[in-house]
């Protein structure tokens, strides 16, 4: 019933109709209506769970969006949200859910690349993304998820799941914290670079898979990028090094022979650097870098979770998340060892662009 009410508390282009459930994800229920006109939009509850004030969220993506219009007017490179007839950014149902609405466009969306084009078409996108976004007052968002890719305080929450030790589990981790806790000085150089003010504050997706790229069916060019619940101010740098990591890794989430394949962070780095004219020179020589960091810091984030009773992510086994870790922990040493061939490539591409 809930659903039905929110389907028709939106300024929609006739009345809804029908609806179904639609997509692959798995934070946000998300649904595909249609109206009695023909028209099409996506309907999604917001998961409260973990985005604890969505109307913050809301904000953020409904001022985002209203920016990157009036750069862009083509309706298919921006999300459009639809006012609720309340006019609101959002509807309220009867049950305290909140739910958005936003035009439906017919697109191609990718779990995983089927070609290196489509690597090379993401960074596109999300550099595109950073470049037309760097004029946007970074600082006025939010932070929907406080100290999301806060290194020192990723570091902080570990330990204190290390000193409370609460399934018994630290006896089982002792290789894996020992090289975090080693390294910790070094992953926490872009979080002390960016207190200091030598990177700038820029705004960030924060979720830079392929899957959140929508790409048009015919010609495989991108369209928008979707999902910007976790848009946050933050480094272009967190963009691109988590991009790197999903999409330039070789081997699975507890793959033994997982890796750095630096043809692949070369194509990614070429369709990014091309788009995202407006990094410094800074930002630019601290790419590589920026691939070690975020991968240690997602190898924390598991680790604390197995300590903890993998209470935060999905697990189908009792060692999934320690597992997670240890493949985290061998691709970040993998990039470590590979930051001077990537400075390498990163130099490379950019002499091209000049010549």
């Amino acid at each position: 019933m809930h659903i039905q009410t929110a389907a028709h508390a939106f300024q929609t282009n006739g009345n809804a109709t029908h609806w179904q459930e639609f997509g692959q994800g798995h934070i946000n229920q998300t649904l595909k209506v249609t109206t009695d006109t023909g028209a099409e939009y996506i309907l999604q509850r917001i998961n409260q769970y973990v985005f604890h004030n969505p109307t913050q969220l809301m904000e953020n993506a409904c001022a985002i969006t209203d920016f990157l219009r009036s750069k862009d007017p083509d309706p298919r490179h921006t999300l459009h949200f639809i006012p609720a007839k309340n006019g609101m950014g959002y509807f309220r149902d009867g049950n305290g859910e909140f739910w958005r609405m936003y035009e439906f466009v017919d697109g191609l969306s990718l779990d995983v690349p089927e070609s290196e084009e489509d690597l090379y078409q993401s960074a596109l996108a999300f550099g595109r993304f950073q470049m037309l976004l760097s004029d946007f007052p970074a600082e006025s968002l939010y932070d929907t998820i406080p100290n999301f890719h806060n290194t020192e305080d990723r570091f902080r929450l570990l330990r204190a799941s290390v000193e409370k030790d609460a399934c018994g589990r630290l006896k089982n981790v002792a290789p894996e914290l020992e090289y975090l806790l080693n390294h910790e000085e070094l992953a926490c150089t872009l979080q002390r670079m960016r207190e200091s003010g030598l990177l700038p504050l820029r705004v960030t997706h924060n979720d830079t898979k392929l899957n959140n790229v929508l790409l048009d069916c015919n010609t495989r060019k991108p369209l928008c990028v979707l999902d910007l619940d976790t848009v946050m101010p933050g480094l272009s740098l967190y963009d691109f090094g988590d991009s790197i990591r999903f999409g330039a890794s070789v081997g699975g989430e507890a793959g033994q022979d997982t890796y750095l394949d630096l043809h692949l962070f070369r194509i990614y780095t070429e369709g990014f650097l091309s788009a995202a004219t407006n990094l410094t020179e800074k930002e630019i020589e601290m790419l590589p870098l920026s691939t070690f960091v975020i991968t240690l810091e997602l190898a924390t984030r598991f680790l604390k979770d197995y300590l903890d009773g993998d209470l935060y992510f999905k697990t189908v086994h009792p060692e999934q998340n320690l597992e997670r870790a240890r493949t985290q922990i061998k691709l970040a040493a993998d990039m470590l060892a590979k930051q001077a061939d990537m400075a390498k490539i990163v130099s490379e591409i950019r002499c091209a662009a000049i010549k």
